[in-house]
């Protein structure tokens, strides 16, 4: 007998791929409605990454304000944490690190001990192509461009579930992104009132997804796949009720006007609507700052408010279920220590990332960061790769989803994790 969990592994889901435009299909919903309405999904574990590509500089966002070379370096970035004069200084968050003021937001959640920062985090493939490296991180392999699958695929793989839903793993993005390419099921969404699905799967989900939707429903008339059809099509009519355009969020949470916002808006309106959402995945662009970076005010300043604000709108919306989510940023790399002649900066080595969840150990500016004289710059030009990601990443992944399967989750990664989260 086929299990629920490795018929859907097969394609099972396929029956989304087609892309739903401008609602579900009208058989579909009578076929939905004419199924009993089953209970609500269990209230799950919910990780939310977020991948701000083109490359954050870290060195802005979690800035080592005491490092005279730092100073040195960028006579017109670099920003102080000293409360004198005009403008807003960095938040300070240990003596040693501040935050860059447009991320007070995030402020509150680190003193409360609910925000934790890595700083010198990257890659150990020392690569500075966009593509490249956002390929290696999201694969999880970065010594391997053959990797089939992405590493938070691979984590739906080892959930445990015996049965998923169609909405266990989402991207909200118009096209899956690599970290969700594999053989687990799981959609991208761009926008869940216009219910726009893409699926990727294997060449047998693919193959399925080119029938049409009556010859699938056909095969609906026993067994298996007509069970994962009944769950499949309770939680598309939980979405099919649900007034997802006037969505109201709750505990006064005001999301930004922007791509990010948007995105996680909808996926608390996934978390909260319990369809078994436990990986998220959102993106946040704009990052490749080579000309007029900004210091308070500028490019930079307006990303990092987007992505601060975003996450906390995230956070206060989720209201009961915080403890169950924990929020991951990741970005390829980050920027060169020394400003360059465009006011900007250049494709560095290693960057920070943020964790925000109940269950991180949060209140610390986590990873080495020796001083930045020349001779500690990774090729005499970049912050050095300390921490490799997938230490960090390991480490919230298994204490949150309790995976705990490095083998399968990072191949050939046989360091020790991040003590980022709590147990």
């Amino acid at each position: 007998m086929v299990s629920r969990r490795g018929f859907l592994k097969s394609g099972g889901l396929a029956l989304l791929g087609v892309g739903l435009l401008g609602g579900i299909p009208g058989f579909l919903a009578e076929a939905a409605a004419s199924e009993k309405i089953l209970s609500p999904y269990k209230k799950k574990k919910t990780l939310v990454c977020i991948f701000q590509r083109g490359a954050m500089d870290g060195l802005m966002a979690v800035t080592p304000f005491t490092d005279d070379y730092l100073k040195a370096a960028r006579p017109n970035l670099f920003m102080s944490a000293a409360r004198s004069g005009a403008g807003n200084p960095l938040i300070d968050l240990d003596g040693r690190f501040g935050l860059h003021p447009a991320m007070k937001a995030f402020e509150p959640m680190f003193r409360e001990k609910r925000l934790g920062i890595v700083h010198g985090i990257g890659s150990p493939n020392n690569t500075r192509s966009h593509f490249d490296a956002q390929d290696y991180m999201e694969s999880g392999t970065p010594f391997n461009k053959g990797t089939s699958s992405g590493w938070l695929n691979r984590a739906v793989g080892l959930l445990g579930h015996d049965a998923l839903t169609p909405f266990t793993a989402v991207s909200m993005t118009s096209a899956m992104p690599r970290s969700f390419y594999g053989d687990n099921p799981s959609v991208a969404i761009s926008n869940l009132q216009d219910f726009a699905i893409q699926m990727r799967g294997n060449p047998t989900g693919a193959n399925m997804a080119a029938k049409s939707f009556e010859d699938l429903y056909d095969q609906t008339a026993s067994g298996l796949l007509k069970q994962t059809g009944k769950e499949s099509f309770e939680a598309m009519k939980m979405l099919q009720k649900t007034d997802i355009k006037n969505y109201a969020p709750a505990n006064g949470a005001v999301y930004p006007n922007s791509a990010l916002g948007n995105s996680l808006k909808q996926i608390a309106q996934l978390i909260k609507m319990d369809v078994g959402l436990e990986v998220a995945f959102a993106e946040s662009n704009g990052w490749d700052t080579h000309f007029n970076q900004g210091t308070e005010n500028g490019i930079f300043a307006r990303n990092v408010a987007d992505l601060s604000n975003s996450m906390m709108a995230l956070w206060t919306d989720l209201g009961t279920y915080q403890d169950d989510v924990t929020v991951m940023t990741m970005t390829e790399f980050g920027r060169t220590v020394h400003q360059n002649g465009t006011g900007g900066t250049d494709h560095g080595r290693a960057s920070c990332n943020f964790i925000l969840g109940n269950d991180v150990n949060g209140g610390l500016v986590y990873g080495d960061v020796k001083p930045l004289a020349i001779e500690n710059l990774e090729d005499g030009r970049d912050l050095a790769v300390t921490t490799d990601f997938r230490s960090v990443f390991s480490a919230v992944a298994d204490k949150h989803l309790e995976i705990n399967n490095d083998h399968i989750l990072f191949p050939d990664w046989k360091g020790d994790r991040v003590n980022v989260m709590r147990g």
